[in-house]
């Protein structure tokens, strides 16, 4: 043996005990896939290694993303001690000091302008104790109407909409293993080649069964690749196309009549507005031939079983909860809905944006998918915590509201939580107005990201290899992220610091835990008997079981496979069809002279979210390392710009200066960029304040902007 050859042997006996093992799952997208990450010492550094593991959703799968997400986690950039601002400045300072300061302002600035002057803003990347923790927070230990999360911008289309028709908002009426053997699926405005792969293997498998699968989307993406049919829709047509294929359902008999006058509500008045459709006229403002929309109407239709299923793109939009309520119609309409192999699928996009949403931190809902503004929902949670119903607030506002009103001052502090509004929101520069204007503000952060440079205080925070807790997966699967990697410095769980800013504003009685599982076990009472019940899902059963459905009201209770068999979550017990509009007509933005272009925003493979954690993954940021606009070829001729150089896009908010990439993957008049990026780069600059009137999304999906080449700076 050569002496390089025994040192190496030498030193690989000496390392020999030195590796651990974090079992844990993945911290971004919603299929959750569990892994494990394997830390070595080889040389005197650390080395990681990431396996996926095997579960029920993705069967050990893993993508680019899940297998580098441990370099943010272990990343130097990590903020491990509290910091304060002094004089424009961070400085580091010790906790206590941190919250006494906090708790200073924040009384000081209630006893001034009243309890509503604090607001607190949330992430659907926090688990679901971490959630339901911060609904707490705002309503006992603050007692300010004021909370939302980022996961409004998510999936609130989709959630409102299926409360709206089902009576209920579960991210899969049915098992996702379901899917191989659905006949016709459709995927409307969902790219999960690239935003969840290790879903990909389904769809896989159900065109290897005969299945017929149609893609809409406006951009040739990976996904609509595999499609049979691809409607490349105009941004933000998709509901004058679900609606022109249910006319041409109807106008041939392929609807289930017998399953539409016994199960649902609204079936004659929906007729009847479906005679006003114009095929030839309403095709051609979705930009599609109106023979490939009448083949998918008729292959879904004709199919013997078939799933549909939505994402951002058609959700983010001004009429978002319409138009996804247009593509319930069809399952309705057909009577896919309740069967095997039949149903709808929201593709949710964060973490937690199912559990995220259930459980209280949205402004309008307390745990269990409780109403705010109901009178026996809210005596229900007021003795879980221990308070007097007349002491909970009422409902707030959406989260782009919120920094509406911080704007003008109504607003004068906001405590932050795993989110980073400065780039995540709509017409970002009433953002930075809005966060400049606070009188105090804390975030409670792992990087210094683009939101928590205008804190006044910033708290460390744990990672998700640090931070135990249930999330609840795309097909509402509850799961159980075990985490055991020590906590660096001096760095506390999000539910910890909750925990610890109720304590310093008096309030620490209602906020007495010492483990995650201390607050899941009272989330799973306050959700006792809730729509979203989670009372019979414990740590161990889903340890057991490798995840829990939900709504599972005792320990004992059996999963269903697949939810409406006999009837509907609503009061009649039937679904119901959208008849009147609750978005107005000619709501979104349209192109004119000036702003000639629609411009869609979306993911890419390699980022997620507002990429604070992706970019610290030198694998992932080297993939992509700056945003892009893809331009069609044609439009590049039109508009004098060229591939690899630099272009600024303008609409009437503002301006976003991005690298150019000539492709014909996007349709002509339509224009596609990343929002994983700040600064220069924020797409979301551009995008319109309008909000949804049901649910109160923007419309990411639908800017009107101009094109022209970037000029270089003086």
């Amino acid at each position: 043996m050569s002496d390089q050859m025994l040192a190496t042997f030498r030193s690989r006996q000496q390392s020999a005990g030195t590796e651990k093992v974090y079992h844990t799952q993945c911290p971004f997208c919603s299929m959750q896939c569990k892994k494990k990450v394997l830390e070595e010492k080889q040389g005197g550094r650390l080395r990681y290694r990431t396996i996926g593991v095997d579960n029920p959703t993705t069967k050990g799968r893993l993508c680019v993303k899940g297998k580098n997400a441990y370099q943010h986690a272990v990343h130097p950039e990590r903020i491990t001690t509290p910091l304060i601002k002094v004089d424009g400045e961070f400085q580091k300072a010790g906790w206590d000091e941190a919250l006494d300061l906090i708790a200073k302002n924040f009384r000081a600035l209630q006893e001034a302008h009243g309890k509503d002057a604090v607001s607190l803003y949330g992430g659907g990347s926090l688990t679901n104790e971490e959630a339901y923790l911060l609904g707490k927070l705002a309503r006992v230990g603050f007692g300010t109407k004021y909370v939302d999360y980022n996961g409004r911008f998510c999936m609130s289309s989709a959630a409102s909409a299926g409360t709206k028709t089902f009576g209920l908002d579960r991210g899969f009426t049915n098992h996702i293993d379901q899917i191989p053997d659905a006949k016709c699926i459709i995927l409307a405005g969902t790219n999960v080649a690239e935003c969840q792969p290790t879903f990909v293997p389904y769809l896989e498998e159900a065109r290897q069964n005969g299945s017929f699968l149609i893609v809409i989307d406006p951009r040739d993406t990976d996904t609509a690749a595999m499609a049979d049919l691809h409607l490349k829709v105009k941004p933000g047509q998709d509901k004058q196309l679900a609606l022109l294929m249910e006319h041409y359902m109807v106008q041939h008999g392929l609807q289930d009549d017998a399953f539409c006058r016994e199960q649902t509500a609204g079936y004659d008045d929906l007729l009847a507005r479906l005679a006003d459709v114009n095929p030839k006229k309403d095709a051609a403002e979705t930009g599609l031939r109106l023979e490939d929309i009448e083949e998918a109407a008729y292959r879904f239709a004709s199919a013997p079983t078939g799933m549909i299923l939505t994402a951002r793109g058609i959700e983010q939009q001004v009429d978002g909860h319409d138009t996804v309520r247009h593509f319930l119609h069809l399952l309705l309409l057909t009577g896919k809905i309740g069967k095997y192999a039949c149903g709808y699928g929201a593709v949710t996009g964060q973490a937690n944006g199912q559990g995220g949403r259930e459980h209280g931190q949205k402004a309008d809902q307390l745990p269990g998918y409780r109403s705010i503004e109901n009178p026996e929902h809210r005596r229900w949670i007021a003795d879980v915590w221990g308070i007097q119903e007349s002491d909970l607030p009422g409902k707030g506002v959406s989260a782009y509201e919120m920094m509406e009103r911080m704007d003008e001052g109504e607003i004068q502090a906001l405590l932050l939580i795993g989110s980073n509004p400065v780039v995540s929101n709509p017409n970002a520069n009433l953002v930075h107005r809005a966060f400049s204007s606070v009188s105090f503000m804390v975030a409670a952060e792992m990087f210094m990201t683009e939101s928590a440079a205008y804190a006044d205080v910033i708290l460390p925070t744990s990672s998700y290899l640090e931070d135990e807790g249930t999330l609840t997966n795309v097909e509402g699967r509850v799961t159980l992220r075990e985490a055991s990697r020590e906590l660096p410095g001096e760095s506390r769980h999000d539910w910890q610091i909750m925990m610890a800013v109720a304590e310093v504003m008096g309030k620490g009685e209602f906020f007495s835990y010492s483990t995650a599982e201390d607050i899941f076990n009272e989330l799973r009472l306050a959700s006792r008997g809730g729509k979203a019940d989670y009372y019979g899902i414990t740590y161990d059963r889903i340890r057991r079981q490798s995840g829990v459905f939900w709504p599972c009201p005792s320990e004992d209770a059996d999963e269903s496979e697949t939810l409406f068999t006999d009837s509907f979550a609503t009061e009649d017990g039937r679904a119901h069809f959208l008849t009147e509009p609750t978005a107005e007509e000619g709501a979104k933005e349209t192109v004119d002279a000036a702003y000639p272009l629609y411009l869609t925003t979306g993911r890419t493979m390699s980022h997620y979210l507002t990429g604070e954690q992706t970019r610290r993954s030198f694998r992932l940021a080297a993939r992509e390392f700056e945003s892009y606009v893809t331009v069609h070829p044609d439009t590049a001729r039109d508009y004098g710009v060229r591939s690899g150089e630099l272009v600024t896009l303008t609409s009437r908010r503002g301006t976003a200066v991005l690298r150019c990439v000539v492709s014909g993957d996007v349709r002509r008049d339509t224009l596609f960029a990343p929002m994983h990026w700040g600064g220069r780069q924020n797409i979301n600059r551009l995008i319109d304040s309008t909000l949804d009137p049901a649910c109160r999304m923007p419309g990411f999906k639908r800017a009107a902007v101009f094109l022209k080449t970037a000029r270089p700076e003086a």
